[in-house]
């Protein structure tokens, strides 16, 4: 048996889930007669404390359609260097929006109310971009799981409302920050205009991501998700699969936690490892010692059938899960002695 560790987005559904799945009452999305699909948007918009939510097939189109819904072309959006929006969503920022991203220099993917405060370009310079938006994501996927400081967000908050910016967060991991920190979403609902949420990451659906935030912003939301290709018909079966984790996925996230500290002693008890990134929720970054060669680590833990991702510069990752079993820890943690 294969033990992959690359992503928490490797899980399958499980039968209960599947069960749910099938059970679903479903109809035409586009016309919003996919009662199944119009309740996981009211129920995750509620949770947040928003009036409107929209279902669409990926996070990186839910946050997509965030920074199209705040900017106009030729804008700016503030984001830290690690941001998932700059990094991992293909270009999409300036391709869809036409807008360009000033990259914070920040610690983990985190940055501070002072730093936002001076890359605010001045509104009456036309010689730079318009800064129109402050977007963070939390927890921070190549800062190794980590979560914000919350006085932090509100900080960062008082500095956009005081510049008239809008404020998003890319939450694909949010539920791992919520358990790890005991927050709440409508914390989180108060302090961001809009919100991306992923239910597979995490908690163990297939597919899907909610983006939230109120009428104002979200009435466009519809006909930014059409122009991304995104309308569906009877999605109600994917969403009852979100409804299935929301009641049942996320209180445990802290056995993934667990485990991804479990595996970070390991690590550093190992001669080869360099250096283990603080782990707060379950995702382990590690960096390899000079002498050894990235490659060469992960054709061993291939050989063991033990599956993780490299992230270049000796860097690697691996992800805790829900698919991941005690079994398989064991089997990990004996590995990484022996290595």
């Amino acid at each position: 048996m294969i033990i992959d560790l690359r992503s928490d987005t490797v899980t399958k559904p499980n039968k209960d889930m599947l069960e749910a799945m099938m059970q679903a009452k479903v109809g035409d999305d586009v016309y919003k007669e996919d009662e199944t699909v119009n309740e996981l948007e009211t129920k995750i918009a509620n949770m947040f404390g928003k009036s409107h939510g929209l279902f669409f097939p990926s996070g990186s189109m839910a946050n997509q359609a965030a920074i199209k819904l705040h900017t106009n072309p030729g804008d700016q959006v503030i984001c830290d260097k690690y941001a998932h929006i700059y990094n991992y969503e293909g270009g999409g920022a300036s391709f869809n929006s036409g807008v360009s991203c000033k990259l914070i220099d920040g610690q983990r993917g985190m940055f501070t109310a002072d730093q936002v405060d001076e890359a605010i370009n001045p509104p009456d310079f036309y010689h730079s971009p318009l800064t129109k938006l402050v977007e963070i994501e939390n927890t921070t996927n190549k800062g190794g799981g980590a979560c914000w400081d919350f006085n932090e967000i509100l900080k960062i908050k008082t500095i956009a409302k005081n510049n008239g910016l809008g404020y998003h967060l890319d939450g694909a991991r949010l539920w791992n920050a919520l358990v790890a920190k005991n927050e709440t979403a409508k914390q989180y609902g108060d302090a961001f205009d809009t919100i991306s949420v992923c239910l597979s990451k995490g908690l163990g659906c297939p597919i899907g991501s909610v983006l939230v935030g109120d009428k104002a912003l979200m009435q466009n939301a519809m006909r930014i998700r059409k122009i991304f290709g995104g309308g569906m018909r009877q999605v109600g079966f994917l969403a009852a699969a979100g409804l299935y984790a929301l009641d049942h996925n996320i209180e445990r996230l802290k056995e993934d936690h667990l485990k991804a500290k479990e595996l970070e002693f390991a690590l550093n008890n190992g001669s080869f490892v360099k250096k283990v990134e603080p782990v707060e929720t379950n995702i382990v970054i590690f960096e390899l010692n000079k002498k050894y060669s990235e490659n060469q680590f992960l054709k061993s833990l291939s050989d063991k059938k033990i599956k993780i991702i490299g992230m270049g510069s000796n860097k690697l990752r691996l992800v805790t899960h829900l698919d991941y079993s005690e079994n398989q820890h064991d089997k990990v943690l004996n590995t990484l002695k022996k290595l």
